[in-house]
C-alpha cells in the first residue's frame, strides 16, 4: 500500500510517499514559499530535483507534489490512483481526539474548534487537508494528532492548579506534543525488549524537546503543556518559567504579552543562554573552545532533562527503560552521557563505547545497569502511515 504523508505548515508542505509495511520511502520532499512564489524540492533515493513552481495556495502545492510523483522522469508511480490513502499530521486535537481518525466533515469541524488551542498550526493543517480533498476526493484521508497519544494522562497530571472554570470553559490543561514520536518509540521499544508491560521515560530531544512518562504503552505525564513552550529548555524555547517573569519583562520593557511570548519561543532556550546558536553541535564546539556561555547552555539543558527523568521515575514508581530519540537524542553522545551522569542513584550505567552511536538503534547501557538505556531513532512519518493504513483497512 502507498500512503502519502502530509505535514502542512503555513507557507510550507512536507511530504513522503511510503509503504507502511516495509517502511520504504519512494519519494519525499518539501514545498516552500507557498503564497509567495513557490519552490519544490523532490528527492528519490540519492537524486534531488529543485523546481520553482507558482504556488499561490496549498492547493497548487499539493498539485505540484502529485504531478512530480507521476512525472515520467522524476516520478515513482504511474498514476495518483496508486496512492491508497493520505495521512495528515495535525498538531492539536484538544480533548476531542485520543487517537487518529478518518477525516470527515465532523472531524474538520472539530479541528477548526481546536484552532484557539493551536492557532499557529491547525489552520495550516486544515489547508493541507482541504487541498487534498479537493484534488483527491475519492482517496481516504486520515488525521494523526500530535496530542492524541497523551490523552491517557490522569487528571492529576494534566490539570493546572488554577480555577476550574478555565478548564471547563476554555479547555486550559496540559496536552503535550510530539505524541506521534513518543508513540512510535514506545511501540518500538516494546518490540526491542520483548515486553508489553514496562515503565519507561522517553526523551525526545532536539530543537524542540519533550519528555514522556509511559507505563504499559500509556502516557502518564509529559513535559509540554497547553503549548510546546513548556518543559525542558529547547533550541529557542525557554521551557518552564515562572509566569511572573512575563509580567516583569512586559512592565519593564513595555512589551506586549505576545511580544514577550515571541521572545520566549524564538529567542530563548540554549540560543538565549549561549548567545551563539540553537544548534547543539555549535554549542559543543564553542564549549570545547572555552566559551562559558555555550557550556552553561549545555549544562542547563542536561540538568533540566535529568530532573525530568528523576521526576518521572518518581511518578511511575521506578522505570525499566530510558530512551533517547530525535535529533539530539539520537546523535548527541555528550548530552546522553551528561544526562545519565545524574542518574547513578537509579542504577543507570551506560557503556561509553556504545554511547558513541549516532542515529542508530542500540542499547547503550551496561549489562549491570538497573535501567536499560536505548537510542531509538524516531519515525513520525512511518507512525502516521501505519495509523492511516490501520484505519483505512478497518473501514473496508
Amino acid at each position: 500500500m502507498n500512503v502519502l504523508v502530509i505535514n502542512a505548515g503555513s507557507s510550507s508542505l512536507k511530504y513522503q510517499l511510503m509503504n507502511p509495511e516495509t517502511g520504504d520511502v519512494s519519494a519525499k520532499g518539501l514545498c516552500e514559499r507557498i503564497g509567495i512564489d513557490g519552490r519544490l524540492t523532490h528527492k528519490v533515493g540519492g537524486n534531488k530535483v529543485v523546481k520553482d513552481i507558482p504556488m499561490p495556495s496549498h492547493s497548487e502545492a499539493i498539485q505540484a507534489v502529485l504531478s512530480i510523483l507521476v512525472d515520467p522522469v522524476d516520478g515513482v508511480i504511474k498514476s495518483t490512483d496508486e496512492i491508497d490513502a493520505v495521512g495528515h499530521r495535525v498538531v492539536h486535537g484538544g480533548e476531542k481526539f485520543a487517537d487518529s481518525c478518518l477525516i470527515d466533515d465532523s472531524v474538520i469541524k472539530a479541528i477548526e474548534d481546536c484552532i484557539p488551542l493551536g492557532p499557529l498550526h491547525n489552520p495550516a493543517n486544515l489547508l493541507g487537508i482541504r487541498a487534498c480533498q479537493s484534488i483527491m476526493p475519492n482517496t481516504p484521508q486520515v488525521a494523526v494528532f500530535d496530542t492524541a497519544f497523551h490523552m491517557t494522562m490522569p487528571a492529576k497530571a494534566y490539570r493546572y492548579a488554577i480555577p476550574t472554570e478555565y478548564y471547563k470553559n476554555d479547555s486550559i490543561r496540559r496536552y503535550g506534543f510530539h505524541g506521534t514520536s513518543h508513540k512510535y518509540v514506545a511501540l518500538r521499544t516494546a518490540e526491542l525488549i520483548g515486553k508489553k508491560e514496562f515503565k519507561m521515560v522517553n526523551c525526545h530531544l532536539g530543537n524542540g524537546s519533550s519528555m514522556a512518562a509511559i507505563k504499559n504503552g500509556k502516557v502518564q505525564d509529559t513535559s509540554m503543556g497547553l503549548s510546546p513552550l513548556a518543559g525542558v529548555p529547547m533550541g529557542t524555547r525557554s521551557g518552564d518559567i515562572d509566569a511572573c517573569v512575563v509580567q516583569f519583562i512586559c512592565n519593564k520593557y513595555n512589551m506586549s504579552v505576545d511580544e514577550c511570548l515571541t521572545m520566549l519561543n524564538k529567542k530563548s532556550g540554549v540560543l538565549g543562554l549561549s548567545g551563539v546558536s540553537s544548534d547543539f553541535r555549535d554549542l559543543e564546539d564553542g564549549a570545547q573552545k572555552g566559551n562559558a556561555d555555550c557550556q552553561l547552555a549545555l549544562d542547563k539543558f542536561c540538568y533540566e532533562t535529568a530532573k525530568y527523568v528523576g521526576a518521572y521515575a518518581a511518578a511511575l514508581n521506578g522505570i525499566d527503560v530510558l530512551t533517547f530519540t530525535a535529533g539530539v537524542g539520537e546523535n548527541g553522545s555528550y548530552v546522553r552521557q551528561e544526562v545519565c551522569n545524574y542518574l547513578g542513584f537509579m542504577g543507570v550505567k551506560i557503556d561509553a563505547e556504545k554511547n558513541k552511536v549516532r542515529g542508530e538503534e542500540m542499547k547503550i547501557s551496561t549489562d549491570d545497569s538497573k535501567v536499560e538505556v536505548w537510542v531509538v531513532p524516531t519515525n513520525e512519518e512511518l507512525m502516521i502511515a501505519k495509523d492511516t493504513v490501520a484505519l483505512v483497512n478497518a473501514a473496508k
